[in-house]
């Protein structure tokens, strides 16, 4: 994600697009063609009908680096952002965001809709969200630590500015205290220089315990659920995937800030599986160890938090590697 700012993860972006398993529950959502600054809920990340419509209106810049990677434009997600509203699609050309060739090739990943989520689909959503929230703040952390306050900040300013505002309503409908003032005072203490570590640190463990207690707010066996998970990890990985494609060009890693975004979010994706590898495992042991390989290999890809010059694997076999942890967790029942 660019670190000017994001705003309604429809995330993947806010879409982040395909959780197919999600659709096998046929929840249920409501469209709207008015183009609206509020911030949806993203469908994308449900795996529903829509899943792969990213709404140029509201979507954030991680869903929009989806098209940015697809056309291969540098700064694309910040051009399209800047230019909003849109009345309709089109208008990315008329606006002169991208021309009619390119908009051909991506019109069909574009939308103005509003969608509207409810049951699972809502809850898969709001946990994507957060876990985003985490893969950023891992990073940061990561870079805390090598001493580059300057490099951290994007990912501390992410939840901040593009998902929290994305995920708010779903906060308050939740009964969660506010954390926004929390991530806002550790982001001001970084970008000064973090110079007071205790300080920061303290802030960083009180940023994560509200993110962590968030997530606490769904219930525990829908968390602990392999199904549920494993949709959550696609919806992040997909998000990883776009990010990494939108680092990359010319063979050569140029985009750090969607290089250590992408690690972030595998990070976080790890984690979960951990949770719940055991029991993947009892069900079906051949597709626990396809899930677990992949993985292993996919991490590889980010092996510093400060990206090398080249990356490891090409985009290509990163989502090739992303595709095979989809489909393995499509047999999980």
């Amino acid at each position: 994600m660019k670190a000017s700012t994001f705003i309604g993860l429809c995330l993947a972006g806010v879409s982040l697009s395909i959780l197919s398993a999600c659709s096998n529950s046929a929840p249920t959502t409501t469209t709207s063609s008015a183009p609206s600054s509020a911030s949806p809920a993203s469908a994308d990340h449900a795996g529903m009908s829509h899943a792969k419509k990213i709404n140029i209106n509201n979507a954030l810049l991680s869903q929009l680096d989806k098209l940015e990677a697809k056309l291969g434009i540098p700064s694309l997600s910040n051009k399209i952002q800047s230019s909003r509203p849109y009345a309709k699609s089109e208008e990315l050309v008329s606006k002169n965001v991208i021309n009619q060739a390119q908009f051909d090739q991506i019109k069909d990943m574009v939308t103005i809709e509003e969608i509207a989520l409810t049951g699972e689909a809502k809850d898969l959503d709001y946990m994507v969200k957060l876990g985003l929230m985490k893969g950023h703040m891992y990073v940061a952390k990561e870079l805390l630590n090598l001493g580059k306050p300057d490099q951290a900040e994007p990912h501390i300013g992410h939840p901040v500015e593009e998902i929290y505002a994305d995920v708010e309503d779903q906060l308050k409908e939740r009964g969660v205290k506010e954390f926004k003032t929390s991530l806002m005072a550790l982001q001001e203490l970084v970008k000064a220089g973090a110079k007071d570590k205790a300080k920061v640190n303290a802030e960083f463990d009180t940023s994560m315990k509200a993110i962590d207690g968030a997530i606490a707010v769904l219930p525990e066996a829908q968390r602990k659920s392999p199904e549920f998970v494993i949709q959550v990890m696609n919806g992040l990985l997909d998000t990883a995937n776009s990010e990494y494609g939108a680092a990359i060009a010319d063979g050569k890693i140029k985009e750090a800030i969607e290089y250590q975004d992408s690690r972030g979010f595998v990070a976080y994706s790890n984690e979960l599986y951990k949770g719940i590898s055991s029991q993947i495992a009892a069900k079906s042991p051949d597709t626990g160890k396809k899930i677990s390989v992949a993985l292993k290999e996919l991490t590889l890809n980010w092996p510093t938090p400060v990206p090398p010059a080249a990356p490891v694997k090409p985009t290509e076999e990163v989502s090739k590697l992303i595709k095979e942890i989809e489909t393995s967790g499509q047999a999980i029942k």
